[in-house]
């Protein structure tokens, strides 16, 4: 089957054409054309599927088909997404495939100044491609109108549960007119997906192009039991031994992956460090940096699984396992994308030995382990509590009932008059980090002792960290 069989219009084509695509991919064949058809759809589908594609370019179609005149442009379609990596790889996606169109797009998200996206809403987009927290800051400051739009894509919707979206996703689902067309995709279906699903999707169409929580078949898996303070050493021994050129390593914590970033350095291997702490411009250089070669290895925590977009990437590491068994197959799902063979290497410590068996029983099947001479794990270290990252108590096998917190937050903050304090969720608004100061006095202990207010802070591998913030391609 062509593109040409699937009802899109010859601008279209031609930019289909343009970017040497020239088969559509199965979600493709199945969602564009339902969604030309003006139904809801629920898609299940994992990353580098081409799901973008699949809901970008009928949408470009449909919106071209009663395009506005040259009066004021009213956003028509909301293309929400958990991060900002993956938001810019959608507003990409919309504006190559829309480039022989008459139609306005633009990118809004955190950690970067909200000046120029205020002018670019003023003189008027069709399609705003937005993360929650910073659409919401719009709308605060009355610098966007909802009330037109007829197309909602909710993309990665279940990474937005996760990451404490779900209020903001409802407070911006208030602002919209009751009839529009929703479509909403997701890698997994947890109850809380069924549970937006129904009360967002009118009779939708349900559309799946691979089994749940399944690691593609092109991706290599190994174990590689180690102890954990030999683990550096292993993954830097394994890099150089194996000539692994362009490597991407994920770690549980945001610490972690600056400590291990530098520690790589030091090996002489060009490394680099990327999660919700750096600033967008650090977190797009680093990106940058990788793709082009100059930065051998990426070191990231887990905001990076779904918004990364690298082509052909050959390896990935899990430096430390995921606490969450589905968020390991989103992590390997960097690799062995549309056909292509890669790696997916787990450094395992006695720590990890139940997660290494949730994840098994969600893979339904054993990874294969090999123990490297001079890395063989000593029998007698006993097993130690994980205690940074995301609590692993709250999950076995699939989601929990109830939303995930992000990765060391303690809790959402309530606004105050005037002086509004973000959950470390929604950091992503403002694009820098919870200060300690922002609390009130109150809620210090009676007995704190008062730090001198010119010595440094100095914080203890336990210190919360801020929630990840929403993130670049995906």
């Amino acid at each position: 089957m062509s593109f040409d069989t699937l009802g899109l219009s010859a601008e279209l084509l031609r930019a289909v054409s343009e970017s040497g695509y020239s088969e559509p991919t199965p979600i493709q064949r199945q969602a564009i054309p339902v969604i030309l058809e003006g139904r809801d759809i629920m898609g299940g589908a994992q990353t580098g599927t081409g799901k973008t594609a699949g809901f970008t370019l009928p949408m470009l179609q449909l919106l071209n088909q009663h395009a506005q005149g040259k009066g004021q442009r009213p956003v028509r379609a909301l293309v929400l997404t958990p991060t900002r990596e993956l938001a810019a790889q959608v507003g990409e996606s919309v504006a190559t495939y829309g480039k022989h169109l008459p139609l306005k797009s633009t990118v809004i998200f955190g950690g970067v100044k909200i000046g120029p996206q205020i002018n670019m809403l003023r003189h008027g987009v069709d399609i705003l491609v937005a993360t929650p927290g910073r659409l919401l800051d719009h709308v605060q400051q009355k610098t966007l109108d909802l009330s037109k739009v007829e197309i909602l894509v909710l993309d990665e919707a279940d990474r937005m549960l996760d990451m404490g979206f779900i209020h903001d996703i409802r407070k911006v689902l208030a602002l919209m007119p009751n009839r529009r067309q929703n479509l909403l995709f997701s890698a997994t279906f947890s109850g809380e997906i069924k549970t937006l699903a129904d009360s967002l999707l009118n009779s939708p169409t349900l559309i799946e192009v691979a089994r749940r929580n399944t690691a593609a078949e092109t991706v290599a898996q190994i174990v590689y039991p180690v102890d954990k303070k030999h683990k550096r050493e292993l993954l830097s021994f394994l890099i150089g031994s194996r000539n692994w050129r362009q490597v991407l390593v994920f770690t549980r914590t945001k610490h972690g992956a600056n400590r291990l970033a530098q520690q790589l350095e030091k090996d002489g291997l060009c490394a680099a460090a990327i999660h919700g702490n750096k600033s967008q411009g650090a977190r797009t250089r680093a990106l940058a940096g990788f793709k082009a070669g100059d930065v051998r290895v990426l070191v990231a925590t887990d905001i990076a699984a779904r918004g990364l977009d690298i082509d052909q990437l050959p390896h990935v590491v899990n430096f430390e396992l995921p606490n969450v068994p589905e968020d390991y197959i989103h992590r390997i799902g960097r690799t062995g994308r549309a056909g292509n063979e890669g790696e997916a290497a787990s450094l395992v410590c006695v720590d990890e030995h139940k997660l290494l068996k949730d994840i098994e029983r969600l893979l339904n099947r054993s990874i294969p382990q090999e123990v490297l001479p001079g890395y063989e794990p000593d029998p007698s270290i006993k097993a130690e509590p994980i205690r940074n990252g995301r609590n692993s108590t709250r999950h076995t096998h699939g989601r929990a009932d109830k939303p995930r917190r992000k990765e060391g937050r303690s809790g959402r903050s309530k606004r105050v008059s005037g002086n509004r304090q973000e959950s470390n969720t929604q950091q992503e608004r403002k694009g820098g980090k919870q200060s300690d100061s922002s609390k009130p006095a109150s809620s210090r202990p009676a007995n704190a002792r008062q730090r001198p207010a010119n010595k440094p802070v100095r914080r203890s591998g336990k210190r919360r960290q801020g929630g990840e913030t929403p993130s670049l391609l995906g």
